[in-house]
């Protein structure tokens, strides 16, 4: 049987060295007009507790991540306000391929990474 695919994601706070518990995560499908799929926050390990597309409700396309990472760092006491970063968007294609997409997101009051992670 072939592997369904399914997409994930976590927030770690690189500027502490620690999982961001708290950011609030939408999961938008681009095309062919923006909708709403999913809206989630972290949990204590950084980690949104369910898949953002679970295999049942996974469709190839054009979607965007949208973390909260301005109201996180401000409830920590560790961004200006306003902040420098606050709704980071991530827009990424997701094929059909039966795998698991995993979009990581590594950030700080003023910078992030992200990649796809296994």
């Amino acid at each position: 049987m072939a592997e369904r695919s399914v997409l994930s994601t976590h927030v770690l706070n690189a500027a502490q060295g620690v999982p961001a518990e708290g950011v609030s995560v939408e999961l938008w499908r681009l095309h062919p007009a923006e909708e709403l799929v999913a809206r989630t926050a972290t949990g204590p390990d950084g980690r949104a507790g369910d898949p953002l597309l679970p295999p049942g409700a996974f469709a190839p396309g054009r979607y965007e991540l949208r973390f909260g990472v301005g109201d996180y760092f401000r409830g920590r006491g560790s961004a200006a306000d306003p902040p420098f970063l606050d709704v980071i968007p991530v827009r990424v294609f997701l094929a059909d391929a039966g795998g698991h997409y995993h979009v990581p997101l590594l950030c700080t009051p003023w910078s992030y990474t992200t990649y796809r992670g296994s």
